[in-house]
């Protein structure tokens, strides 16, 4: 796919009729009205976004896209690149963390390695890497248009796949050494914020680690021209992209495909972390209307997540100081999905024999 091609893409927007009758059998339920709150909404969300309200969600998928990042070469981290791949090497025998959480959960773990640093190939994990790591963003940008757009093209397949196998509700997760860093700087650039105000610890910094990482992410803004969201391209697709090719990852793009693939084939997909709340914020701005696909999981320990999710207009409904990655959080959100589902379909209705008497929506009228 070109860059013009990307930029072209048109979404259609999600059933508000469908999403009208959601909320209605909802109210129909003998309960008080919006009594599951935000997870009343989520399912009217996800809904609209298949266009029925006798929508399934029994088949469900976490992609984690797994890379290496350049500017691991600047201290900004507690661990080596290497750790990428031992991870990734757990997540294919679904011993990492996810895994482990979710041995009795029906969800498909997909863990992809879009841009490992090393030549193995590994067991268990989808082999789609475009190369091995990225530049070292405060020195050179992150990768080539060519490889950028083979990244986001990637995620767009994926979610393509699955939507052929049937899949009804798509996870995103990450892994990669480093991330936290290019994540927050692709923030700063399209939110026109410091890094100052919103980097954070990652997996474990001290004090003297946490200001070299900030010091890493402006010297990075600066060198490609991308401190702050300012002037004539500022908030375009094309600025976006820049952002997200000069400072970002393969993980960033590869998921930013995901979350673009997910609004083009009409799939709920839920956002994790910062680095997944990065991708979908790319992809809304590089094909607007993304946002209309997503569900947001949880606000995640750093600063910058909350800050995402309110410019796309999204609330999460965990709040839990998660930083463990992986696509945990997301992951977490699922369940929760599944028992508001349960008293959506089959949840006892006024008029039965419950012998409760229907309540009324009175903030509409």
């Amino acid at each position: 796919m070109t860059a013009d091609g990307l930029y072209g893409l048109k979404l259609n927007k999600p059933s508000g009729q469908a999403y009208e009758e959601a909320r209605r059998r909802l109210d129909a339920i003998a309960k008080p009205i919006d009594g599951l709150g935000d997870l009343e909404k989520m399912l009217c969300r996800i809904a609209a976004i298949h266009g029925t309200a006798d929508f399934v969600t029994d088949k469900k998928a976490l992609i984690i896209m797994c890379a290496d990042n350049g500017v691991v070469a600047e201290g900004v981290t507690q661990t080596g690149s290497e750790v990428t791949a031992r991870v990734a090497h757990l997540m294919g025998q679904r011993n990492s963390s996810v895994g482990i959480m979710s041995a009795s959960y029906p969800v498909d773990i997909l863990p992809v390695d879009i841009g490992i640093d090393s030549d193995d190939k590994i067991p268990g994990v989808t082999d789609r890497k475009v190369r091995r790591g990225t530049g070292d963003i405060a020195v050179t940008a992150a990768m080539s248009e060519e490889e950028c757009l083979q990244a986001v093209t990637t995620g767009m397949e994926l979610v393509h796949e699955l939507k052929e196998k049937g899949y009804s509700l798509i996870a995103t997760g990450e892994m990669g050494i480093g991330n936290t860093t290019t994540a927050t700087a692709v923030m700063c650039a399209l939110c026109g914020l410091s890094a100052e105000a919103v980097t954070g610890r990652g997996a474990g910094l001290d004090d003297e680690g946490l200001a070299r990482k900030i010091d890493v992410i402006n010297r990075a803004l600066k060198l490609h021209g991308m401190e702050g969201s300012s002037g004539d391209d500022a908030g375009t697709q094309e600025m976006a992209f820049k952002a997200l090719r000069t400072l970002g990852g393969l993980d960033i793009a590869g998921l930013a495909g995901v979350f673009i693939g997910a609004a083009y084939h009409h799939i709920p997909v839920i956002i994790d972390g910062l680095i997944s709340a990065t991708s979908a914020l790319c992809a809304d701005m590089i094909v607007p209307g993304c946002r209309e696909y997503m569900l947001a999981s949880h606000n995640g320990r750093e600063a910058g997540c909350g800050e995402i999710l309110d410019r796309l207009g999204l609330h999460a409904v965990i709040d839990a100081d998660l930083a463990l990655g992986e696509g945990s959080g997301a992951l977490l959100l699922m369940p929760l999905i599944d028992m508001a589902y349960s008293l959506y379909t089959c949840g006892t209705r006024f008029g039965s024999d419950a012998g409760i008497d229907r309540y009324e929506r009175f903030d509409e009228k």
